[in-house]
This record gives C-alpha cells, structure tokens and sequence, in this order.
C-alpha cells in the first residue's frame, strides 16, 4: 500500500489533494465499495492536514457519487471511480447548457434523441 501524500506548498488546495488521495484508494481497490472510511481525525492524522480539510474533500466525493454519509455509520464508500467520472462530466454538460439556455429537461430530451 502506497503512503498517502499531500503537498501544503503546492497550486493545488489541499482539500483537492485529499480528495484525489481518497480516490485514488479506491481505484486502487484500498476501499470499495460498502466499505467503511476511517473518522474523518484519523485520516487527517495520516494525511497531515486539518479535519476540516478531510471533511471538505469527503463533501466533494459525496457530490461526484463516490461516497454516502449515513448517521451513524460514518462514511461509506458506495460509488466506482468510473461512475464518479461520469457523474461530473453529467455535471459539466449541465453547467454549459444552463450556460447556453437550455433547461435540465431540454437536455434530457436532446441526450435521449441521440441514443
């Protein structure tokens, strides 16, 4: 297993950083899916940095598809790293077509017309 890393000097956030790490682990099949993360002290502790940075980067992964909070049993991992690809390309076209006027359903319809 690889030792995680996170540069605090780098262009990149930190909170990107780790999000990329935690992804990173589950390509790699460290964490899959159903498992559990560690508390999100505990990763900060491996990583070096700010809970509040670890909590960041987990929000961004439950956006894209990657993670489920539940209450009570923590952090679970529920998503591949291919559907979290997916997930924020869906996101981008959404965010350009609004761009260009169009509407989620205006959307929907013009994807369904392709396939």
């Amino acid at each position: 297993m690889r030792t995680p890393e996170v540069n605090k000097n780098g262009a990149i956030s930190l909170y990107s950083q780790v999000a990329a790490e935690i992804r990173r682990a589950i390509a790699d099949g460290e964490a899959a899916p159903g498992e559990r993360l560690p508390p999100a002290i505990d990763l900060a502790d491996v990583l070096g940095v700010n809970k509040n940075t670890v909590i960041r980067a987990l929000h961004i992964l439950r956006d894209e598809g990657l993670l489920d909070f539940t209450r009570g049993r923590g952090v679970r991992v529920v998503g591949t790293p291919e559907q979290s690809a997916v997930l924020v390309r869906i996101g981008e076209l959404l965010d350009f077509a609004r761009q260009q006027g169009y509407r989620s359903d205006e959307v929907i319809a013009i994807i369904q017309a392709q396939g």
